[in-house]
């Protein structure tokens, strides 16, 4: 990430000149920080992702967002746009705009190499001090794996995790079964990591 030349923002100032911008920068603590490019196979899984859960939450009380919906944590005041966000029940927004949503259910994180490490740690320890969110779910995209975190009934948060295209991730805040295959269709690896099963750390 590369923070813009502006000492430190205010978030109104930042909303405002986010409104007015071509391209997409997240806010924490007075900064502004630019969003990479994402890879062609990123951009697939995505759009792999918006479909299923599209077609998955067709009928039901829920809504998908791709990633130019912005989330703000409010916790800590972090205003970032998730890959994939679902919303069930009545959206709440921050202000009139109604483009920046405060009660993401579930959150999907594509993560790469140059963004593991953010993904992994930092944002994912914010996500996890959003009070409506029940599950975050981080797919590789220069590997088949997949890692969904659940918040339990006691507050604590359960791992499960696959690397097996035949199998299929369960996302039952939203009562929706997403397939593996799917997730990763016309996704291509080379073959070192196309064959690799081991679970990332």
């Amino acid at each position: 990430m590369s923070t813009a030349e502006k000492l430190s923002w205010t978030p109104e100032q930042y909303l405002a000149r986010e409104r007015q911008a071509t391209t997409k920068s997240h806010y924490y603590q007075g900064q502004i920080f630019a969003m990479a490019g994402a890879s062609r196979e990123h951009n697939l899984i995505v759009a792999n992702l918006v479909a299923s859960m599209h077609s998955g939450l067709r009928g039901k009380p829920c809504e998908v967002y791709p990633s130019d919906m912005r989330v703000k944590v409010q916790a800590s005041g972090l205003y970032t746009y998730p890959d994939v966000t679902i919303v069930c029940g009545e959206p709440q927004f921050e202000d009139a705009h109604v483009d920046t949503l405060l009660n993401p259910l579930v959150l999907f994180e594509v993560i790469s190499e140059s963004t593991e490490g953010y993904d992994r740690g930092a944002k994912a320890m914010q996500y996890r001090q959003l009070p409506s969110l029940q599950q975050l779910v981080l797919i590789a995209s220069d590997r088949v794996h997949v890692e969904s975190y659940r918040r339990g009934v006691d507050g604590g948060w359960t791992l499960w995790e696959s690397s097996d295209l035949t199998g299929s991730l369960p996302v039952p805040a939203a009562d929706v079964m997403l397939s593996i295959a799917e997730i990763y269709q016309r996704v291509e690896f080379p073959p070192e990591q196309a064959s690799t099963s081991e679970p990332g750390i």
